[in-house]
């Protein structure tokens, strides 16, 4: 059993969650209880795409990214996800086995949720089957408007449209002004725009040309995060 310290812990993360938030307070801790503290040094795989599943997971720290694979080995990054953020829960409420890979993209912490406790919750709470609900439909939107950015725009219009993305994601409400920094490597972002490292490390150096972005190792700082726009067509 956790000690007070994590089952704290645990029950502050659950109700960070909006899946989970209105929940009361003995209904989390209830919840934290079954819940698996899991660490994964950066790289390693939290599951691997086909394998079965028995629990979804809650980001306690670190960031993953979710992958499909191709036979031949090409791998495209479906998504990135921080602090609060919550996956497997497909596998887990189908039955079917895991529809893409997780790995760690540096030292992280997840919260496993046994799949048995999570269905048993949604059975007493309708309320949060329909929070879940819409929480895929987002995931469903976001994807197919990654397939069209992927389908009809440029290159540069489809990195700066990740760009973009990402840091809504990463700080929510900034538009205009405020260094925003994403910690992803050029090889990720190229997944994501659906090209090659090479084309966005040329478009990365003409945005940092341009005073939009500052590359690093392993991170991209968005300097003005509204000139962004201007590349998106």
């Amino acid at each position: 059993m956790a000690d007070s310290g994590e089952s704290v812990s645990a029950v502050e993360l659950l109700r960070s969650v909006p899946l989970f938030a209105d929940l009361e307070q003995d209904e989390l801790e209830n919840f934290s209880r079954v819940a698996v503290p899991r660490s994964f040094p950066a790289a390693t795989r939290v599951f691997h795409e086909g394998d079965h599943s028995d629990a979804c997971y809650i980001v306690r720290t670190g960031s993953f990214r979710v992958t499909r694979e191709h036979s031949d080995g090409r791998a495209i990054t479906l998504a990135t996800l921080g602090p609060g953020d919550i996956f497997g829960e497909l596998a887990m409420l189908d039955g079917e086995v895991r529809s893409a890979s997780v790995e760690a993209l540096e030292d992280g912490e997840l919260l496993a949720l046994p799949a048995s406790e999570v269905r048993g919750l949604l059975g007493r709470h309708p309320e949060i089957t329909v929070k879940l609900l819409i929480a895929l439909v987002r995931r469903l939107r976001a994807a197919n408007e990654r397939i069209s950015r992927q389908s009809f725009q440029t290159v540069p219009s489809r990195v700066a449209g990740v760009l973009a993305q990402l840091v809504s994601e990463e700080s929510p409400g900034t538009n205009e002004g405020g260094e925003v920094t994403i910690r992803m490597n050029q090889s990720d972002l190229a997944q994501l725009a659906g090209t090659s490292r090479e084309r966005v490390s040329r478009f990365l150096a003409d945005l940092e040309r341009a005073g939009v972005v500052r590359p690093g190792r392993g991170r991209v700082t968005v300097l003005d995060p509204g000139k962004l726009r201007n590349y998106i067509f």
